[in-house]
This record gives structure tokens, sequence and C-alpha cells, in this order.
């Protein structure tokens, strides 16, 4: 069972009907020891760096958090679950993050007749490597809304990056953790084939 961390992201009900559409057993929850009996997570992410990191500390799901990743039980962040891993970002200075890896997390620069947010598909330059992006090409294209993005410290977490102005790290992983800044659920049948390769991975 894969379990949808809730803390009221707008695309919660989006993931799960993804995750459903390939046969995931799945469940929405809040409750810390749900989430720590289950076989994987996942936390999506919609809205600011500030007032999410405010809400997962209020209810104590940070540290759920933190704890099922050092299980080591394969644990999926989604677009601003992605940002949440890294220490803070330019969105909300004050905020500390789940500093799960080191980072940065910052605006897209304005210019070049960009629009911010970044809403729309770019295509990806992955790492062969990936386990998360296997069997979806060597330049897929998926779908992104994001006005802020990860530059990561350590280049070999980064599974894969796009362009959008800047040069951005789309996607990473480590161990029993990935992340992505776009919308698996929202990127068509390439997005499905990466949440298969997560319950895939969850499955063992």
């Amino acid at each position: 069972m894969i379990a949808i961390i809730d803390y009221g992201a707008g695309n919660i009900q989006s993931v799960k009907k993804a995750l459903q559409h390939i046969g995931c057993e799945c469940l929405v929850t809040n409750d810390k020891e749900t989430i720590l009996s289950a076989d994987g997570a996942v936390l999506p992410g919609v809205g600011s760096f500030g007032d999410t990191m405010d809400t997962l500390c209020s209810e104590g799901t940070d540290e759920t958090v933190k704890a099922f990743i050092a299980s080591g039980k394969p644990f999926l962040g989604i677009c601003l679950g992605l940002q949440l891993l890294f220490p803070a970002s330019e969105e909300s200075p004050d905020a500390q993050g789940l500093h799960i890896f080191e980072g940065s997390i910052r605006r897209i620069p304005d210019g070049e007749g960009l629009k911010i947010p970044h809403m729309g598909w770019n295509n990806l330059d992955i790492n062969p490597e990936s386990r998360l992006l296997r069997g979806v090409g060597e330049h897929p294209y998926v779908y992104f809304v994001h006005s802020y993005y990860l530059s990561a410290q350590d280049s070999d977490i980064v599974a894969a990056r796009t362009t959008y102005g800047v040069r951005i790290d789309a996607a990473i992983e480590k161990g029993n953790v990935f992340a992505t800044q776009f919308h698996p659920e929202k990127s068509g049948e390439t997005g499905l084939q990466i949440l298969r390769n997560f319950a895939a991975i969850v499955e063992g």
C-alpha cells in the first residue's frame, strides 16, 4: 500500500486517481502510524514553501516524513514535495525545510519573455541510470507548474534536468528517496510510466 500524505495539497486527488489507474493500492492519510506502516509514501505539493512547512510542523507530519525516509522504504516527492526536501527556499526565507538533501530553491528569473510561473510542457535530459525514469525515452515531455526551482548541491542525486531560462534540476533520486519538480500525475503516459516505476520499486 502507498500512503499519499495529506496536508491539504491541491493535487492529492489527482495523484490518487493516477495511482489507482495503474492498479496501485493507495490511501490518502495524515495518520502517523498509517503512513509509517505503508510500503511506500508520496508527498504531493501545491502551494507555498513556508505555509506548507507550517502545516507539516503543526501536525507533526514533518517528523513523520523524516521517519518514513529513515526507514528505507520508497518515498516520492512531487513538485513542492521535492522542494520541501531541501533546507530552505527563496519563496519563504524564514522557513526551514526538511533538510534531507543540500541545495538551493531559487526563483526562476524574470526576463527573456518567460512567463512566471512556468506552466506547461518541457522535455527532460535524463540520467540513464535513473530507476524512477526508466523506459520514458531520452527527452520525454512532462508537465510543470512552478515559480521556484532546485539547484542541487550534489549533482549525483540529479536524475533529470530541464531548461526554462535557467538550468533546472527537475528530478532527484538517492537510495529510497525520489522526487520530481514536474507532475507525473499530469504528464500523460510518460507520467504514468514514472508512477509505474515507483510502484515497482515499492513492490521490491
